[in-house]
Formats: structure tokens, sequence, C-alpha cells
């Protein structure tokens, strides 16, 4: 009998709730007895985590799954999984273009998927299970986390939203809500684990609450978070700009914790397209947010999430959402092109428009929304800012003296770090003095201020929770993650 120990490897395409998923994923593989693939050697066990939220998302999986035919033919053992979005959305269909792929799961019931791996190879044939309701919250799994420093904490699934070009509501289904004890026990065992930083995640985390008649929920969640003694960082994404309130504003800004931040999808700047869309706000509504934020957080970056080409978007369209970057000051933008998805109500509007034109229009977005990241960016020059230290997030700090990290406003800043005597670990806390800026990061030189040695920097150099050396190439992490921040609601 063969009792060989069984790697395992996840790929991750998607939003951080996809990321979410697939640490659970991993956790729930290895109560099984997998353990993570080594560094360049093939796993037995390949999972999928699925988007569905673009269309080359499905060009993506397919191609991925066509490269590994030959690999399945020459060794039967070898088995592929395909989960999350793109899974509940196509069910059958995968198993029809890829009939070497061995299971099928859905968003609905990650945690069937050990046993799903098993019934495969027992009965020497695909299993698919796709649960149209969810079968657990995917928090209440068992989790490998990426991290030792930083975790994601999902405080509600699902979306009640009706926006035409999402796909997200059919196939996460509507929004269900953790009660508040659950999520800061989970918080609070995170950092009692060495974790200083936790995001929120929910499709719309400023409607957290409407499950259980609490329209003020989620400012209290955010001030409970406070209230918890060695956290030092509390982010969340993404809030729906027609629920945004005062008091959630006010949270953030007398929670000390809760970092000068906020990533808020805009979409359109027209208010034509954003009728088109269902997105129940305006844009001079959206602006009178960020007005009232950076009242109270006169520092906060802001970034958001745009997309280009919608149907029936005219020139004036497009100006208007020109206009509404260059006013908002966006210190990131997430741009995209539409993308029609099958099921979805725009997928069936007139004036679809040519990809040279969405394309040339996209072009023309990149200028501004990156000029305008870059003069937000040198702003920065000569300030002194907290960064904590990540693991190699820069793709150059393995050949270069230089540290990545984020400082509390979830800028990326590299760090010319020269004293190689005391480099300070992934999950520590460093003053810098920023030098110089790029559209998408800063650069900064170390201070005389001493190193901020943290729980989280002790948890990494024990290796409780993340296996991951500090240099190494991310594209070959047990969990590999492509992964672009498409909130889209």
């Amino acid at each position: 009998m063969n009792t060989k120990t069984r790697s395992y490897e996840v790929k991750t395409f998607g939003c951080q709730m996809n990321v979410h998923d697939s640490e659970r994923l991993a956790g729930l593989l290895e109560n099984a007895g997998y353990v993570p693939a080594n560094l360049g050697e093939e796993a037995d066990v390949l999972v999928f985590n699925t988007c569905a939220v673009r269309e080359n998302a499905d060009n993506k999986l397919y191609g991925n799954l066509g490269q590994l035919f030959e690999r399945k033919a020459a060794n039967p053992d070898f088995q592929i999984a395909v989960g999350g979005c793109l899974a509940q959305k196509d069910k059958d269909t995968i198993i029809a273009k890829a009939p070497w792929v061995d299971v099928v799961f859905g968003t609905h019931n990650i945690g069937s998927l050990p046993t799903l791996l098993e019934r495969a190879r027992a009965n020497q044939e695909a299993q698919v299970e796709i649960l149209e309701a969810l079968e657990t919250f995917p928090s209440d799994l068992p989790t490998k986390r990426d991290s030792t420093y930083s975790a994601l904490v999902s405080i509600s699934v699902g979306c009640n939203n009706t926006c035409t070009f999402c796909i997200v509501p059919s196939l996460r289904g509507k929004e269900r809500d953790r009660r508040p004890g659950e999520i800061l026990s989970e918080i609070k065992a995170l950092v009692a684990d060495g974790v200083i930083e936790i995001t929120l995640l929910g499709q719309n985390v400023n409607t957290y609450g409407v499950e259980f008649g609490d329209k003020g929920a989620f400012a209290k969640l955010l001030r409970a978070c406070g209230e918890i003694e060695g956290l030092h960082r509390v982010r969340f994404t993404s809030p729906h700009p027609a629920a945004f309130t005062e008091d959630v504003i006010e949270a953030m800004a007398e929670t000390h914790n809760v970092m000068p931040q906020l990533h808020m999808p805009l979409q359109s700047g027209s208010d034509r397209i954003l009728k088109a869309m269902r997105r129940s706000y305006r844009s001079e509504k959206y602006l009178g947010i960020l007005d009232k934020v950076r009242e109270l957080i006169p520092h906060a970056a802001i970034s958001t999430d745009i997309i280009v080409g919608f149907p029936g978007e005219t020139e004036e369209d497009f100006q208007e959402t020109l206009r509404v970057v260059t006013e908002a000051k966006f210190a990131i933008a997430y741009t995209f092109q539409y993308s029609k998805r099958p099921g979805t109500p725009a997928a069936e509007l007139p004036d679809q428009l040519p990809k040279e034109l969405v394309q040339e229009r996209y072009e023309r977005l990149l200028e501004v929304v990156n000029q305008v990241a870059w003069d937000e960016n040198k702003k920065q020059i000569g300030q002194r800012v907290e960064v904590l230290v990540g693991n190699s997030e820069g793709r150059k700090d393995d050949r270069t003296n230089r540290l990545t990290g984020r400082a509390r406003d979830n800028r990326l800043v590299h760090i010319d770090w020269q004293d190689e005597s005391n480099i300070p670990r992934p999950g520590d806390l460093v003053w810098v003095d920023v030098t110089d800026a790029k559209p998408y990061f800063l650069i900064a030189s170390a201070t005389d201020l001493p190193i901020i040695r943290t729980k989280a920097g002790d948890a990494f150099e024990l290796g409780s929770s993340c296996e991951v050396p500090v240099m190494q190439d991310k594209s070959k992490r047990t969990i590999a993650l492509d992964v672009s921040i498409q909130s889209g609601i």
C-alpha cells in the first residue's frame, strides 16, 4: 500500500476574499495530512482557486488546465482541483472542457475539498460538488496563513447589491454576517499568535450588521478593534459609497489602530454610467465622502477601482471619470477594462463598445491615474513614516540592500538599509525618511530610531505560522498568488 505523504500547492486568482479562502484550503489540506510542495518540486495535488469577475479569468484557467494534460496522463495519481467563483459559475463545464480534472467545488463548500479528493481517488472518477448556499463561514475552517504579521478576517460573505456588471452576488450569494463576538475572538487569537495587522473583509464591509439589524455595527466593530491590546494596524476592504456613513469615518479617525487609508470603489465618474451600472450613488456624493474623510483624517491615502468601457460610455462620460480621478487625488487606482460576463444584465445592454476604443480610453486613463498617484506620492518626500517590514514584498529585495514594507497609509515603501548587523525581521516596525517617490511606491532611508521589535517578528523568526524564507521568488510560494484587487461592488 502506498503510504507516501501527498504534497499540495494552491494557486490563487482574484480578490482578497479568494486569498482568504486559499489560506483555508491550505489549512484544510494540512489538517488532512497533506504537506506543502517543496520549491521546485511538482505537487501531488494542485488546487486552482479561481475568479470569475473578468473574461480573461476563464482563459487563464483553461489555459493552465490545458498545460496539465500531459502531466496528468503521465501520472494518474496527480490530482487537479478547481474551486472558487469560476467553478461556481461553470460547474460541469470545467469537466466537459478538461475531463482530466479530478475535483470541482464551489464558493459555498470549500471545506469539502479533502473529502472530494479522497473520493475521486477511491472512485477513479471526477467529483463535482457545487452548493447553492453557504455550508460554513470560511473563517471557521482551519487556516494556513501566508504571513506571520498580517491576517485577513472575513466579517461577511455575499452581496445584496445588483450592480449590472458584477457576477459576484450570483456566485457568493446574499450577504451573511458573522457575529461581532466571533470576529473579535478570531482577531484576539490571531494577535496571540503574533499577528499585528488585520484586514476586515467583506463584499460590502460597511453594510455589515444588516443581517442582524444593526446599521451601526461596522463602526462599532472598528472601535472594538481599537481595544485589542497588541493589534497595531486595522484595515478594511471594500466599502460601498452608497452605504458609507459618518459614524464609520468618525470611528476611523478616533480609533488609534485603524489606518489612515481607504479603498473605496468608484467604478465610473459619470453619473449616467453609474445609474446604468445600478450604483446607487453619484460622483458628488462620492467626492463628498472623500472630503469628509480628509477633514477628519488629513493624511488619508485613498485608493479605488475604475472600469473603462462600460456599454454606452461616451467620450463625455469618460471625461467625467478623468475629472473625478483628478479631484479625488487617488494614491492608487486599480483600473480595468469592462469585461462582458454572461449572466449579468450589462452583458445584454446595447452599445457594447469596440475593443480598440476601450483600449484607447484605458491607456488614457492610466496616464492620468499614474500622474495623480505620482503627484500624491511626491508630497511624502521629506516625511518620516512608520513602515511594517514585509516578507520580501519588493521584487529586487533579494538582489539589493533593500527592505520593503507598508506605511500606515498602505503605501509601498522601499528602504535603503545599510546596517547589515541590525536588520529588522518581517513583522517589525521601523521609522524611515522618504527620499524619493514614484507613481506606486516610495523610496526611503533608515533613520537613527531603533527598530521596534514585535511579536510578529518573533513569530517569523520562530517560523510558527509562516514557513516562507525571506528572500525567495514569490511565484513559487505554497500559496501562489495572482491577485488583482477587484472589489467590483
